[in-house]
């Protein structure tokens, strides 16, 4: 790192990161909870990839955008010796815009699965689905581009001490002593433009779902087909409104003291993949009898071994 942190210079190859400033007492107490969630991320999307791959029950729509996500989550939650800050911010917002994509994709699994079941099977073959995610992968990459190539040409002639716990973009723009409202702009626009869009696709896609699930017959046929949908909107609000949140607060929250910014960031991370496999593990029947019968045998096994 380098030694003097207020000289002059410009795009310098070193950042440091403070954590969370002001609550630099508290640091070791407030690792334990993101740290927890952190294991639970990597153990529980783990486990996802796991229970999906081994159960040839589980090769379907559905479960091929929940590896997506479960893939998308365990990069965002790792920590990755990136050479740049600019390139670790690249990739956070790469794969949080994947990450919406997903969602999006998942809503329309859920929409063809109710409102035209017996089409299904042939409207989301293996062939769509891939190109669904390559599209929702192309889309992340190129949204996420403008991002370090703006913040590359900026000067950053006051400091490249970073009041955050990671590379977040507006953290870096408030470094830079030049004009950042391109940046402000376009990052605007990806919030507004791109998942106010998936929002709304999402919100059409459940209007659609709510009317095909009220028409049906009996109140256990409505209930039973409305928890087939339950864990994918648990895993929507989990994702969208910290992030929301997190956003406003970073652009329009000039009154807000820094740390509260820094942990809402943190939590925003964090929290959806920590919750997304907890979520769809119980909420899922397939996942969740298929990991019993795993673990099961696991201890099965175990204890013959033991007695043995």
């Amino acid at each position: 790192m380098s030694d003097s942190n207020t000289t002059d210079f410009t795009n310098p190859s070193t950042f440091i990161l403070l954590g969370i400033p002001g609550l630099e007492a508290a640091h070791v107490w407030i690792s334990i909870p993101f740290c927890a969630m952190y294991v639970t991320a990597l153990l529980g999307n783990i486990t996802i990839l796991f229970v999906v791959n081994r159960e040839l029950n589980l090769h379907g729509p559905m479960f091929y955008f929940l590896c997506m996500l479960a893939i998308t989550d365990l990069v965002l939650t790792t920590e990755i010796d990136f050479n740049a800050c600019l390139t670790q911010m690249y990739f956070i917002h790469c794969f949080l815009a994947m990450e919406s994509g997903i969602f999006v994709a998942m809503a329309l699994d859920r929409y063809v699965a109710i409102c035209d079941p017996l089409r299904h099977s042939t409207t989301l073959t293996n062939p769509v689905v891939a190109k669904i995610g390559l599209a929702v992968v192309l889309r992340g990459s190129i949204l996420a581009l403008p991002y370090p190539f703006l913040a590359r040409q900026w000067p950053y002639c006051r400091t490249n001490i970073i009041p955050h716990s990671y590379c977040e973009l507006m953290a870096v723009v408030k470094l830079a002593c030049a004009d950042t409202r391109v940046s402000s702009y376009y990052g605007l626009f990806v919030l507004f433009c791109v998942k106010g869009l998936d929002v709304f696709f999402i919100a059409i896609s459940y209007v659609e779902i709510l009317r095909a699930i009220f028409s049906l017959p009996t109140k256990d046929a409505r209930l039973k087909t409305f928890g087939t949908c339950s864990s994918h909107l648990c895993a929507i609000l989990a994702f969208y409104i910290p992030g929301l949140f997190s956003s406003l607060v970073h652009r329009f929250g000039s009154n807000v003291a820094l740390h509260f910014h820094i942990l809402i960031a943190n939590v925003y991370l964090l929290l959806p993949p920590a919750l997304n496999p907890i979520i769809y593990g119980v909420r899922t029947k397939q996942i969740w009898d298929r990991l019993l019968q795993l673990l099961t045998h696991k201890v099965i096994w175990a204890v013959c071994a033991c007695l043995i």
